[in-house]
């Protein structure tokens, strides 16, 4: 199981990656993520596109325990790494549940104690 975060499921819905229909169950996102690729549409042609592929992959839920981890991050990484409030719920998400990050943006997750590895 592996977290995707915006920058891959964009291309993935841009078209710029294929992702292999057997893997699609390996891969979750959260709201933060789908709310991300949702706001990039165009039309409505185009958003009935990006709800059909974002839809492969299954949706952790934001607990409120995630929601309060991701407050405790910005407190301590807002300034200092310029860490945003989306990046603080993706990181918290995949700390709350141990699992790696798929990103393009190594730098915005490095400090964290996630693993951060390429798409396969």
């Amino acid at each position: 199981m592996e977290f995707l975060d915006s920058c891959i499921v964009i291309d993935y819905v841009n078209g710029k990656i294929e992702i292999d229909d057997n893997a699609k169950s390996n891969y979750y996102i959260n709201s933060i993520v789908e709310m991300e690729v949702v706001v990039g549409a165009k039309n409505k042609r185009e958003l009935a596109t990006i709800n059909k592929k974002i839809s492969d992959f299954m949706i952790l839920d934001i607990e409120q325990d995630i929601m309060e981890f991701a407050s405790k991050m910005l407190n301590q990484y807002a300034l200092s790494h310029n860490m945003t409030i989306y990046d603080a719920i993706i990181g918290a998400s995949c700390m709350m549940y141990n699992m790696p990050l798929v990103t393009y943006n190594k730098r915005d997750f490095r400090f964290l104690d996630i693993a951060l590895v390429d798409i396969d």
